[in-house]
This record gives C-alpha cells, sequence and structure tokens, in this order.
C-alpha cells in the first residue's frame, strides 16, 4: 500500500472510536501520549553515544540501581521520566507503576486525574544499549478501581493488582532498524512504523497473527542446569530434530531483548521461554508479571498465541505484588500447550540422553 494510503495511528484511533458513540475519547489520548512517550525515547536511543545517552546511570559511589537491584542504565532513567512527562498532565491517569520506581507515581496536584492506570517497562532489554541491539519499551493500560475515581485518593499498590485479562489496552515499542508500535485494544493487534519524516506512526502491519506451528524456540540455555523437568524435556526434544521425538529439526534464538523475541515471534512464529527454575528459590520467575508478562501475553492471546506460566494461563494469574516476579512462556499456541502438558504430566522426566547438557565421561554406566 503507498505510504501516502496508510491510516496513522491517530485515524486509526478515530475510527475505533467511532464503533462506541458514547467514548469521551479519554483512552485516545492516553495512547497517542503513550506513543509520544515512545517517540521521545526512539530519538535518544537513535543518539546512543552521540547524545552521551550510553552506560550505567550514575549514582553516590557508584551505578544506580532500581527496586528488584538491578543496576540502571542512564537510559532506563531517561526512558522512565519521559514516560511519566508524556502521561501525567493529560487528565487521563489516576497513577503509574513501572520497573524503574519502588511505589507507584502519584499524579502531581495541579493536573486532574482520571480513569485509567499505566505500568510499564520504559527500556527493555537495556543491558543491551550499549551493543546497539534492538531494544524497546512496553506498556499495559488498566481501569482504575471505581472508588479511587470517585473518591480521588492517592493511588495505591494494591490498585494494580489485576489479572491481566483485566487489561483494556497493551503494547509495546521496538527501537530497531525501524522504530514500531505494536497496539492491541482488545481486538487484535496491529503493527505501526514511525515514518521519520513525518513522526507519525503509519499502519503497516494490520491484524497480525502468530503461526500456530514453529521450528524455532528462544531459552537462556546457560541457565540449563536448573530447568524444571518439563522444560528440559521439551528442549532436549527439540535439540534431537528429526531424529528425535518431534521428527523435524528445530533452530534456537536468545537476544535477551523480550520485546525483540516477541516480535520475531510475531512476524513469523515461534515461543519464547523464561520459565520458573531453581536458580534463586525465593524468586518464582525472572521477568515482572505486571509490565512484561501481561502485556506481552495480552498481545500474544490477541494475535492468536497463547502466554503461560507452564502451569497456568498467564492472563488468569492474580497479581500480589507491584514487582512480582513470575515464569513465563509465550508464541505458537500448539508448541505453549505442548509445554503445559508437559508441566501438568505427573511423571518425572530424567533427561539421561540429552545430546547438549549432559555430563560426559568415559566412564558412565
Amino acid at each position: 500500500m503507498p505510504l501516502s494510503r496508510r491510516s496513522t495511528l491517530t485515524q486509526f484511533l478515530i475510527e475505533e472510536r467511532r464503533r462506541y458513540p458514547s467514548a469521551s475519547g479519554d483512552f485516545n489520548a492516553l495512547i497517542l501520549d503513550v506513543a509520544l512517550a515512545c517517540k521521545a525515547i526512539a530519538r535518544a536511543v537513535a543518539f546512543g553515544e552521540l547524545g552521551g545517552m550510553l552506560g550505567n546511570h550514575p549514582a553516590e559511589g557508584g551505578s544506580s540501581v532500581n527496586v528488584q537491584g538491578e543496576t540502571q542504565k542512564k537510559l532506563d532513567v531517561i526512558s522512565n521520566d519521559m514516560f511519566i512527562r508524556a502521561n501525567e498532565w493529560g487528565g487521563h491517569l489516576a497513577g503509574m507503576a513501572s520497573e524503574e520506581m519502588d511505589d507507584p507515581y502519584q499524579i502531581p496536584g495541579q493536573y486532574p486525574r482520571g480513569k485509567y492506570l499505566l505500568v510499564f517497562d520504559p527500556l527493555d532489554g537495556s543491558s543491551n544499549i550499549d551493543v546497539n541491539v534492538s531494544v524497546g519499551s512496553i506498556f499495559s493500560i488498566l481501569r482504575a478501581p471505581q472508588e479511587v475515581i470517585e473518591s480521588g485518593r492517592d493511588i495505591r499498590a494494591e490498585d494494580f493488582f489485576q489479572p491481566g485479562a483485566q487489561q483494556v489496552a497493551a503494547g509495546y515499542a521496538l527501537y530497531g532498524p525501524t522504530t514500531m508500535l505494536v497496539l492491541t485494544v482488545g481486538k487484535g493487534v496491529n503493527g505501526f512504523t514511525l515514518d521519520p519524516s513525518l513522526g507519525e506512526f503509519k499502519l503497516t502491519h494490520p491484524q497480525i497473527q502468530v503461526p500456530e506451528d514453529t521450528q524455532e524456540f528462544a531459552i537462556n540455555s546457560s541457565n540449563s542446569r536448573f530447568w524444571e523437568a518439563p522444560v528440559k524435556r521439551y528442549v532436549d526434544e527439540c535439540l534431537a530434530g528429526k531424529t528425535g521425538p518431534r521428527s523435524k529439526d528445530f533452530n534456537m534464538r536468545w537476544i535477551a531483548s523480550m520485546v525483540a523475541e516477541a516480535h520475531r515471534i510475531l512476524m513469523r512464529g515461534g515461543v519464547f521461554m523464561y520459565p520458573r527454575d531453581t536458580k534463586d528459590p525465593s524468586k518464582p520467575g525472572r521477568l515482572r508479571l505486571l509490565y512484561e508478562a501481561n502485556p506481552i501475553g495480552m498481545v500474544m492471546e490477541q494475535a492468536g498465541g497463547r502466554a503461560s506460566t507452564g502451569r497456568e494461563p498467564m492472563l488468569a494469574v492474580q497479581p500480589t505484588a507491584l514487582h512480582q516476579r513470575i515464569g513465563l512462556v509465550f508464541g505458537s499456541k500448539n508448541e505453549v500447550e505442548r509445554i503445559e502438558r508437559y508441566h501438568a504430566e505427573p511423571q518425572a522426566y530424567k533427561d539421561e540422553a540429552s545430546p547438549l547438557f549432559n555430563e560426559r565421561s568415559l566412564f558412565r554406566d
């Protein structure tokens, strides 16, 4: 389709709103504010070292860390601030929460408050930023509890504790060779590419669908010694290729940027696994439920894929903490369902014949 005939994000949202004559327009305005934040971050990422954007964020005695104890990059802090500044003033939000903030962000008193909550990871995959690998932003929009809207009280952490199925919208921005915004408002998934000559997101990937089958999986194999039996079984069967029980060869990918992994899977299928493991028994997973797993889960499910903990649907999980961690499996529906079946089967899996992860010995029995 010629560029001039493609819908802009604004046009797309207006057309969606026309289906609901009673809609106030607040929701569309909020999406556009999120998109503005993503444009600003895309520009900062593009400048890289030329703009002094690389490296860790300085703090007294060294580098600063976030609530999870992870070292913050300069762009983590800058991106978080861009999200806040773009979204705090519009009167659409009752509050925000982010990976980079310990507590919920209160809308300043000089601005009106609205009926939505915004949760976000301002720069997913930021450990890759210094080596020029694709990174992105992830966001989720929830309705604020009615009691918050009516009373006007400050937002509390528990106001965000809503299962992923209650998300109003979710998506991500990908800062790669092109900048893309991938969005669902509960009626499929659409992809918009940033036209740098106009500064507008244009609809380039309407109604994205994840293929149900795949021959590609993504997992951090350095953690293989900590995997639970169902995950070991699945990976070993994939690695066995045509001569194994799956009777086909698989490719393995790992970018260490979940936005990039999710985008690849949306475009051509695949399965991503960052499962619960035994590396740190105090943590029931590595990824964060509210602003990573739930929004990506909603995008996948709306595109015909599946998102799961391995044991239950991701969007059914009841959050209990603002920065709650969880195991995540998502992607092509048939592969995710296979991994769920392996978790549900009672028998233990013995990986004695693992072609990649076994200890080798001339004297093995």
